[in-house]
């Protein structure tokens, strides 16, 4: 008998750059790294493609319309965890969107606010900011927590 195949959460994140900035959401009242920094992002949902899922989190959280074939792969993360199943983190960049970014997400989400790519709060979650970090230094793909 074969081993059942492994499954995993994927995490979807959007790195919404404009004029060397970043736009970043603080996360509020869900217990998970409330006070902290984080780019939009998501878990994929079941019949959804990763593309489809970044611009359905974006349009969630901040109001703004990607297209999802606009968006590019700009790295991906395998991240281990002591205590949570691992991820899969895929990080796509968007330079192009409708609308202007708000917090569509009062109950999740302190504020949205835009920060230089050279300047990132200290207060972010700190997975995602290592792809954003593996991002901006060119690195396709890491691991981390392993």
């Amino acid at each position: 008998m074969k081993p059942e195949r492994f499954r995993t959460i994927i995490d979807v994140h959007l790195l919404l750059i404009r004029d060397a900035e970043i736009l970043l959401a603080q996360r509020q009242g869900t217990g998970y790294a409330d006070g902290q920094w984080h780019m939009p992002s998501g878990h994929l949902e079941e019949g959804e493609s990763a593309t489809e899922c970044a611009a359905r989190e974006a349009h969630e959280e901040t109001g703004i319309k990607v297209d999802p074939t606009s968006l590019q792969l700009g790295h991906t993360m395998h991240r281990g965890h002591e205590t949570e199943l691992p991820r899969l983190g895929l990080f796509f960049v968007a330079t192009a969107w409708e609308g202007e970014p708000v917090n569509a997400e009062p109950h999740k989400c302190g504020g949205v606010e835009w920060f230089p790519l050279d300047e990132l709060p200290a207060e972010m979650v700190p997975y995602p900011r290592a792809g954003l970090d593996n991002y901006l230094s060119g690195i396709a793909y890491a691991e981390l927590g392993w």
